[in-house]
């Protein structure tokens, strides 16, 4: 069945199921396959380019269905400039991290055991053994809550920072068909320079959404309660980080691009223009030569009629000329 009602094809197929399903399937099992295996099947570079993969084929999937939202920070950026929205803002939230969710519980499913086997049976958030960190973002020991926020807004900004340019038609556009695994990359190196400190969330969903699932999984509240309730940084300072990457984007950069190139169309038309205008000019100023030409043919035939030879055969023929 073809879903054909435009927001509800939009929250039921593709902004749930596909994007965000596709890319925390990738990274949470990469996750859960280091952890699990004490990074002898996988490193933390495996976690960084499974996320990476899962962005550029979650692109791929929805990019000309919904615009591949699978990020709550970019959506509100993009309806901060007018490209998306407002009312879309809440229902591509909400999918974003019902599918994070969703995600997050077929991995659980698939590494159970592993995940059992390494903890010991206790599902915990801090300890050698802990393995919450499989699904959510958790800080170091000695990050600060200033700090982690600061953090997560950096990196949330220049996530925006580096993809609002990748169309910009004044610029230096990116091939279309490009556009995903260029953005992969961009996830990639944000996630291989800036992910020590807090896990480089950069995405509310990717966040909230696991974290819900191992509230309901066996972690308990404790997800959301430890390092001093941390679990609302990665909530909301990517949000902010987004908005304030779009307007350094704009103060910046585009603010500042040259004037788009008028198209060649415009020229052809603007010369054929200018041709029938001069064309125009010429037929006016012929007819109004044509129009003098049978004015003076009108009087020169009509002193002709009147004014022709006539014989007088006293003085021969005589001429009569009028001058007019």
């Amino acid at each position: 069945m073809i879903i054909q009602t435009g927001l509800s094809r939009v929250i039921i197929s593709p902004a749930l199921f596909t994007p965000n399903y596709c890319f925390f399937l990738f990274g949470c099992s990469a996750a859960a396959q280091v952890k699990t295996s004490r990074e002898t099947k996988g490193q933390f570079l495996s976690v960084n380019m499974a996320f990476s993969v899962g962005v550029m084929s979650a692109m791929y999937l929805t990019k000309n269905i919904s615009g591949a939202h699978f990020n709550p920070a970019v959506t509100l950026s993009f309806c901060v400039l007018g490209q998306v929205p407002w009312g879309k803002l809440v229902p591509y939230c909400l999918s974003q991290v019902l599918g994070a969710y969703l995600a997050s519980g077929l991995v659980y499913m698939v590494y159970y055991d592993a995940i059992m086997e390494f903890s010991g049976g206790v599902l915990t958030v801090y300890g050698p053994n802990e393995t919450a960190s499989i699904f959510a973002t958790y800080p170091s020991e000695y990050m600060t809550l200033g700090r982690s926020f600061l953090d997560q807004v950096v990196g949330t900004g220049m996530l925006m920072l580096c993809i609002l340019c990748l169309e910009e038609k004044r610029n230096t556009p990116a091939p279309s068909e490009l556009i995903p695994a260029i953005v992969a990359v961009i996830v990639l190196g944000i996630s291989m320079s800036m992910s020590a400190n807090c896990g480089a969330a950069i995405n509310p969903a990717r966040d909230l959404g696991p974290r819900l699932l191992t509230l309901t999984a066996g972690w308990g509240t404790e997800v959301f309660t430890c390092y001093n309730y941390w679990f609302w940084v990665p909530l909301v300072a990517p949000l902010i980080g987004g908005v304030i990457g779009t307007f350094i984007y704009l103060f910046f950069i585009h603010w500042h691009l040259p004037d788009p190139d008028p198209p060649e169309t415009l020229y052809v038309l603007y010369i054929f223009v200018v041709i029938s205008s001069s064309f125009c000019v010429f037929a006016e100023e012929e007819r109004r030569v044509r129009a003098n030409d049978r004015e003076y043919n009108e009087k020169f035939q009509y002193a002709v009629r009147q004014f022709s030879p006539v014989h007088v055969p006293k003085y021969g023929h005589i001429i009569l000329e009028r001058v007019f």
